[in-house]
């Protein structure tokens, strides 16, 4: 109930209703952009700062390779289960939507730690940086064995689009994920904040944490309405396909909640991988899979990610996980 009367939150159950009533309320998309890359640049700079008080630990090493093991577990098993009730190619899509992470997600989950005054690491920033591209590159691995099985006719193509001859480069995608404007603008302004300390964090205070709370809310009211505008695409769909978008979250938490178990994490940062790997990618994972595998239905993996998990995680899921790690992890 705690998050439930968030203004955030109630910021986002808002644009839900907006759009499900078809509300002409919107935000520009320049709007929505640039609110896009100031949660991004702020975070960075709070993982930055942080991080330069912590210095680069084993455990700081720890926390990353584990994000980097469930980036790639997590699409491995999706692909897995998926490929037997979908075609492959659509399965590969929904994989590394659900390998990749969603960065409005962690941003919800930070503030709502820092709500609770739950000490986090801030290189758990950098952990959401890495954990976008193993699963893209994974789907065009996967993609490219499809593609060369339907040349030698043992494929049958998806969605009525012929299957292309020529494997996509995966150096290219690789060259693409890291150089992307958010994912440089989040990785730089860690390393800015890292370099300048607390002469840094005072000065950008105004900046980075009196109006990241107002900014976030008004991000998540076009959240809001985009969550609606999309839901509508996931009717008629696959059942197991609903159910994976609903269960599957779950179970990768419950991974990550192991893993950070195992490792000793401490419950912020456990609670932060935990929403990691129960997020879905909803930018920069269909904007590369457009061009990388367009036999897969954009509507599938956009519809799943943005009309069910996101809407679950932001309202249900960030509070569930932070309660089982502080009762598992503490």
């Amino acid at each position: 109930m705690q998050n439930l009367i968030d203004p955030a939150i109630l910021f986002f159950i808002f644009g839900v209703l907006a759009g499900t009533v078809k509300s002409n309320l919107e935000i520009p998309p320049a709007i929505s952009r640039f609110l896009s890359l100031y949660l991004l640049m702020a975070l960075g700079l709070k993982g930055g700062f942080a991080l330069s008080q912590s210095g680069l630990t084993a455990n700081v090493g720890i926390s990353l390779a584990a994000a980097v093991g469930l980036a790639i577990v997590i699409p491995l098993i999706g692909y897995t289960l998926l490929r037997r009730f979908v075609s492959g190619f659509d399965a590969a899509a929904v994989a590394a939507t659900y390998g990749s992470v969603s960065a409005v997600t962690f941003v919800t989950a930070v503030q709502f730690l820092e709500n609770q005054d739950i000490a986090y690491g801030g290189h758990m920033a950098a952990a959401m940086a890495l954990m976008e591209s193993p699963a893209i590159i994974l789907a065009v691995v996967f993609a490219n064995s499809l593609r060369q099985k339907a040349a030698k006719g043992t494929v049958a193509t998806a969605n009525g689009v012929p299957a292309p001859k020529t494997s996509v480069s995966v150096g290219k995608i690789l060259h693409e994920s890291f150089t992307d404007g958010a994912q440089l603008l989040l990785l730089g302004a860690m390393a800015i904040g890292m370099i300048t300390g607390d002469a840094g964090k005072a000065a950008m205070q105004p900046f980075s944490v009196d109006l990241f709370k107002g900014m976030l809310a008004f991000f998540l009211l076009d959240m809001g309405l985009m969550a609606a505008r999309n839901l509508p695409q996931v009717k008629g769909k696959s059942p197991v396909l609903v159910a994976y978008a609903i269960a599957g979250p779950i179970v990768h938490a419950s991974l990550a909640l192991g893993l950070a178990f195992l490792l000793n994490l401490s419950a912020g940062d456990g609670a932060l991988l935990m929403v990691l790997a129960a997020s879905a990618s909803y930018i920069a994972v269909p904007a590369v899979l457009r061009y990388a595998l367009p036999e897969a239905n954009p509507s599938l993996y956009f519809g799943l990610s943005l009309g069910i998990t996101f809407p679950l995680n932001i309202v249900f899921g960030i509070p569930i996980y932070v309660a089982v790690a502080q009762g598992i992890l503490m």
